[in-house]
């Protein structure tokens, strides 16, 4: 596993920008002075060893030397081997609905990208949790295994949307169904489903799969995601020609937040409802519930013995010094090299 050790250091890349910036700038400014003289092909004429091909080898060599030094003060590190620790924690899955009508604007930008951005937050408060991921539409797929890898997993959430399920449609129950299969089979701890929709389910098996989920010990959270009132679900991103979703008829389809099946999923399995708006989703007061959870040791794998790395990047940045000190600037009989002249 690759990590820097001082990532804080790593703004200072930003500078590179700022020396290509510099360099532009002289660049141009020097044409421009040279221009005062006379016409520049004949003055380069007058130079017959001068090349301006080295000149921007050694700016790229020295722009080099800069950006390796920063990765290697940032302190690259290799893990090289995995071991396991023991850790107390509970184990969470996320059912996250990517149905067509999450796409709904009620909450900005949208349901779906909002409860992706506040999922993502959520990740970076756990710490010896395992979580996975469910999506779901008219089907439900596992989308992250259960896992303690937080930064892999919040990779996977960034590129989740509606596309993701083909059968169109809301099958709450089938999430439950899959996540209560997801679990760790030989684990104590305690285990939670969170279900993130806008409650418009279309199937008639989330009371049976919800009794499996309970019995099973596991806890039912909800999230809804919208509002009661209806919006009509946008086809396009176009503020200027503005489309929404419509049904066979031609009729615009609504989509309305049903808070009363999300509140009865989560009484079903002992878990809570929360009801979603702009600010906040209910993600922060869900994790403090989650806390009050009895936590359970589980077995991690985790990378240790991490090897420095920078010594590398060191000599790197070393050579090409070397490289730049010996290149002079203007062609010569000593030290001729077909490819800068």
């Amino acid at each position: 596993m690759f990590r820097f050790e001082h990532t804080e250091y790593l703004w200072a890349l930003l500078l590179i920008p700022l020396l290509i910036g510099l360099y532009g700038f002289r660049y141009f400014r020097r044409r421009r002075d040279l221009k005062k003289f006379g016409n520049p092909v004949i003055i380069t004429s007058l130079m017959p060893d001068y090349s301006s091909f080295r000149r921007k080898v050694k700016t790229i060599l020295l722009i080099s030397v800069v950006a390796l030094l920063v990765l290697a003060i940032a302190g690259p590190q290799f893990g090289s081997k995995l071991r396991e620790v023991k850790r107390e924690g509970i184990e969470i899955m996320v059912a996250l609905d990517v149905s067509n009508s999450m796409l709904a604007e009620d909450i900005k930008p949208n349901r779906l990208e909002r409860a992706k951005q506040e999922l993502s937050r959520l990740m970076d408060k756990l710490e010896n949790d395992r979580v996975g991921l469910i999506v779901f539409a008219g089907d439900a797929y596992t989308q992250i295994p259960i896992t303690n890898d937080y930064l892999s997993a919040k990779m996977f959430l960034a590129g989740i949307n509606t596309s993701m399920v083909s059968r169109q449609g809301t099958d709450i129950g089938s999430a439950i169904e899959l996540a209560t299969r997801s679990f760790s089979p030989k684990t104590a701890a305690s285990k939670a489903i969170i279900i993130i929709s806008d409650g418009e389910n279309h199937e008639g098996n989330v009371k049976e799969a919800c009794e499996k989920a309970t019995k099973s010990g596991i806890r039912i959270y909800t999230i809804g995601m919208g509002l009661p009132q209806g919006v009509r679900i946008p086809l396009n991103e176009n503020e200027y020609n503005r489309d929404f979703r419509r049904d066979n008829k031609g009729n615009f389809v609504v989509t309305r937040l049903n808070e009363q099946m999300l509140a009865d999923i989560a009484a079903s399995g002992d878990g809570k409802y929360y009801r979603a708006n702009s600010p906040n989703i209910g993600l922060n007061d869900l994790l403090s519930h989650l806390d009050q959870l009895n936590k359970t040791e589980m077995k991690f794998r985790v990378y240790t013995e991490f090897e420095e790395q920078f010594p590398v990047l060191v000599w790197v940045a070393f050579g090409l010094l070397v490289f730049d000190f010996i290149l002079i600037d203007r062609k010569n009989r000593w030290f001729r090299i077909r490819l800068f002249d």
